[in-house]
């Protein structure tokens, strides 16, 4: 299962040439991608290594970076770390404007969460801003139970996925008068499609049987309600695919209940963020749940909830598992599938096998006896798979 999930991750990014229907949306077309798979279109690759941006983030971000490091040079990764030191405390612009150039430089990039300052309007989220100038408009989640886990729930297998630039993230808000804020919330036809439309493809590449979207159009009307209208235009391109939706408040206590009822769900920007966080606490938490921001050219990894670990940092307790599980999706995107299966095999090896747990997850194992485990699991494997390699090369000389 492992081995198909490192074969097919590369296909997430599916969006190539645009076909029109004759279904209308309040006066536009639903736009069609074809199945034609695209490859990335700015990856920084020399000699079969590829250069990737390391973006520290806060909390915990930078020691599980460096552990990330750790387990890609015992596994031979063929991965060069751009690093660049962004968290909370920068304040000089220059300094984002570096690091959005570095993503766009090497194509893909792999962060920990920059903790957005809500005390002080005139503080921008950074996550916000990579997402938006590097048009990630898709970001997917995808839960699933790990059988070493004990949640409340079991069986779980979900995949959230979340327009990933407008909605309440649009930063449009001002005071009009002293005590009344006006806060705009933007939902278009063009993007509402887009998300919806990757939502049914993936759906379809990954053999899932419903979409379902996720939405408050009872009472938005106009903006859910268009968000709503798109996903059921572009839902009539996929006969084969059942479709239904949910308003998110019965979402939300539906995804604690019965999390077992859902495949696909695609919604606006906010309520994926409140759903994912919510998925990702019945399968263990953030600490083993990785995420990936999607875009036509660049793509982020990450974990999966915005969820920096600041309680954690210099304890040597945080679950160093979700974050590499998002670094191996990295390798998958890149191509280097071998790497990516050997390093996620140790993961769940580790946390399924061995039962090795950080305190989040009941266990008393610290974040270093964690990575050391599944540092010597990857060794043997690594060496052998070294040595089948050179064999292979060897016979195949003339």
């Amino acid at each position: 299962m492992q081995r198909t999930l490192a074969k097919s991750l590369p296909r997430l990014l599916n969006l190539s040439k645009i076909d029109t229907t004759k279904c209308s949306i309040f006066g536009t077309q639903v736009v069609n991608y074809s199945q034609k798979q695209t490859e990335p279109k700015y990856l920084s690759r020399y000699g079969g290594r590829n250069t990737v941006t390391l973006l520290t983030g806060d909390g915990v971000g930078p020691e599980l970076m460096s552990y990330v490091q750790e387990v890609f040079r015992h596994a031979g990764a063929p991965i060069d770390f751009e690093e660049v030191e962004i968290n909370a405390t920068t304040k000089d612009p220059e300094t984002m404007r570096g690091a959005l150039l570095s993503v766009q430089r090497n194509g893909v990039a792999i962060k920990g969460n920059i903790e957005t300052k809500f005390d002080d309007p005139s503080f921008k989220s950074m996550n916000v801003e990579l997402r938006t100038q590097l048009n990630l408009f898709a970001s997917v989640v995808w839960c699933r139970s790990i059988p070493a886990v004990k949640t409340r729930h079991n069986n779980i297998d979900l995949i959230l996925i979340r327009e990933n630039t407008e909605g309440e993230y649009t930063n449009l808000e001002h005071e009009n008068v002293p005590g009344v804020v006006e806060s705009l919330k933007i939902i278009t036809s063009e993007k509402s499609t887009k998300i919806a439309k990757y939502a049914f493809d993936f759906a379809k590449r990954h053999g899932r049987k419903k979409v379902t979207a996720i939405h408050k159009a009872n009472i938005m009307k106009l903006g859910d309600g268009l968000f709503l209208e798109s996903c059921r235009k572009v839902a009539c391109l996929y006969p084969d695919i059942e479709f239904n939706d949910m308003i998110i408040d019965n979402a939300s206590m539906q995804m604690v209940s019965r999390p077992q009822q859902f495949d696909v769900l695609v919604m606006p920007n906010l309520y994926g963020n409140i759903l994912s966080n919510i998925a990702a606490g019945l399968v263990g938490g953030p600490g083993v749940v990785p995420g990936m921001n999607l875009g036509e050219d660049y793509a982020v990894f990450e974990l999966g909830t915005r969820n920096s670990g600041r309680s954690l940092k210099g304890k040597n307790i945080a679950n160093p598992s979700g974050l590499l599980l998002a670094a191996c999706d990295m390798l998958d995107y890149l191509g280097q599938y071998e790497h990516a299966t050997l390093i996620r095999d140790s993961v769940m090896d580790v946390l399924c096998e061995k039962k090795i747990h950080t305190p989040d997850l009941g266990g008393q194992a610290t974040t270093l006896e964690v990575v050391q485990a599944i540092v010597d699991d990857i060794k043997p494997k690594a060496r052998s798979w070294s040595e089948n390699v050179a064999k292979n090369l060897y016979s195949t000389k003339p």
